[in-house]
């Protein structure tokens, strides 16, 4: 069945449907990682977007268990070519009846590398995936420039609080829409990792006396989370050692004073290097963000710039004076990703051992 991407400066790229075939609305990113397809489609914060992988060839090694969530994020699925015959021994099924099975659309067979070079060059847009082959672009372009992601953390947060046992130190994590190796990557160290709903108060978390808080990644505009920004306002306030990955670490910016702004295509990837100011040492990292801390009117008696992005100059993470609190815009816990920077669990836990 034949598909189109239309994108709202009217370019449209003609296609094969595959996944579901219905009609979606989304923003457009793209993510350069070679592998992990997988880990990326079950990435909580693609929720509201639609995802081009840049590699041309996806699904060779078919479904394996490697999901970093329940299920799947993304509106919808962009790939140059769709592998008809997936090959690995933990292999349990293909991309196409994974994407059916929860309902996802999507198009192959469209110049990815193309698309890529627009959204690159015009900015992130937003973006529609139809099999009609009647459409109205006059009518469509209008309703695709009006498209808002929306309130994405209480879609994806989780619906309960639970816990991973553990014999080492005591871990509250806010679920933002945490991948699960960030829980995982604690509770490999020992440590009993508690996770919260996005909405829980910072007073509940505070009264079950943990070791360290951990504030996760997650998806959308950072500014949308006004009544969560509020509660770690009260989270910094306390002695409690914090450490923050992703949009937790871009909340604990803006509840502590700073901003943050939209990037022109964001970093989404396995191949994003970037450089310790402290040591001056580099490290290739897995990101997947469009918002970044604006660290041009960061109030240096609160927080220091303590990453940076080798490639464009961004901020890559805070190091907060006075506070047992760090910050990074990157993924420590990678999956999908080189794990390079998976040593900042060992200094989050050396910090609440203080």
């Amino acid at each position: 069945m034949k598909a189109f991407l239309i994108l709202e400066d009217g370019t449209v790229f003609t296609g094969t449907s595959i996944g579901a075939a219905k009609e979606v609305i989304s923003e457009i990113v793209f993510n350069t990682s070679m592998t992990g397809y997988l880990e990326v489609l079950t990435d909580p914060s693609y929720a509201g977007q639609a995802v081009v992988m840049t590699y041309p060839l996806i699904g060779n090694y078919g479904v394996t268990p490697d999901m970093e969530s329940r299920k799947p994020w993304p509106d919808a699925y962009i790939v140059r070519e769709l592998s008809r015959m997936p090959s690995n021994f933990r292999c349990e099924g293909s991309i196409q009846d994974f994407l059916l099975q929860y309902d996802i659309p999507g198009i192959a067979g469209i110049d990815t590398r193309a698309l890529t070079k627009i959204l690159r060059e015009k900015g992130t847009m937003n973006g529609m995936i139809t099999t009609d082959e009647e459409y109205h672009i006059e009518e469509i372009l209008p309703r695709l420039k009006a498209y808002k992601t929306g309130n994405v953390v209480d879609r994806v947060t989780c619906a309960e609080k639970s816990i991973l046992r553990g014999r080492g130190k005591k871990v509250a994590l806010l679920d933002l829409g945490a991948k699960n190796n960030i829980a995982q990557s604690l509770n490999r160290r020992g440590c009993e990792v508690t996770i919260y709903p996005a909405r829980t108060t910072a007073a509940e978390i505070l009264a079950s006396e943990p070791d360290g808080i951990m504030l996760s990644n997650g998806p959308g505009d950072p500014k949308d989370c006004t009544g969560i920004i509020e509660e770690i306002k009260k989270l910094y306030q306390s002695d409690t050692p914090i450490f923050a990955i992703c949009l937790g670490h871009q909340l604990m910016a803006l509840a502590t004073g700073a901003d943050t702004h939209k990037m022109k295509y964001g970093h989404r990837g396995g191949n994003h290097p970037v450089k310790d100011l402290a040591t001056g040492r580099v490290y290739i990292s897995s990101q997947n963000h469009g918002y970044v801390v604006d660290t041009e009117h960061l109030d240096s008696s609160i927080a220091v710039p303590a990453f940076v992005n080798v490639n464009d100059g961004t901020n890559e993470g805070l190091s907060y004076v006075g506070k047992n609190i760090f910050t990074v815009q990157f993924h420590p816990e990678a999956s999908p990703g080189p794990q390079d920077s998976a040593y900042l669990f060992d200094r989050f836990i050396e910090m609440m051992q203080r």
